[in-house]
């Protein structure tokens, strides 16, 4: 499955600098986190502060709940989390206590 996401970054260019740097250097145990629970592929792309993310996942293997427990339970993720919300901000879509917010696809083109 596919999915994409949305989340904007605190209106700074120091802190959008140095959250972009983060992202160059992801630490392992977040990579095994997002592997563990399913993730296949994951690319985030920015435009000025809002931020997509596009994550491609094994449907066999992944949910977002089962991934939200996993974070829970896993210090380095928490830490990582933490981390992050210095720099971003929810979408004033954003569902209350949530970050990233699901994208409703409105347009598909396949090769037929």
């Amino acid at each position: 499955m596919r999915y994409c996401l949305a989340l904007d970054l605190v209106d700074d260019d120091a802190l959008i600098q140095e959250y972009e740097r983060h992202h160059r250097e992801v630490w392992p145990e977040v990579e095994s986190h997002l592997r563990a629970c399913g993730v296949t592929r994951l690319e985030i792309f920015r435009l000025g502060l809002r931020l997509t993310m596009v994550m491609e996942t094994d449907d066999d293997r992944f949910s977002f709940d089962a991934m939200a427990a996993a974070e829970r339970d896993n210090p380095a993720v928490q830490r990582w989390e933490t981390a992050m919300w210095r720099f971003q901000r929810p979408t004033p879509w954003t569902e209350e206590n949530h970050k990233w917010q699901r994208m409703t696809p409105i347009y598909r083109l396949d090769d037929a």
